[in-house]
């Protein structure tokens, strides 16, 4: 199921997750162009460098 954070402001410009095997991640503007695709260790190192910025 996708979701998105409730830091996300309404309007629209923010992403969604979707959790599971794999974690899928697509921008709630173009979801037609498709996601990203994330193995349980790329989405870990997704999140510490995020998180640094």
């Amino acid at each position: 199921m996708w979701h998105k954070s409730s830091h996300s402001p309404s309007g629209g410009d923010c992403v969604e997750v979707a959790e599971g095997a794999t974690t899928l991640v697509r921008d709630t503007k173009h979801r037609d162009l498709g996601h990203l695709e994330f193995d349980p260790t790329e989405w870990a190192a997704l999140v510490r460098a995020a998180q640094v910025q």
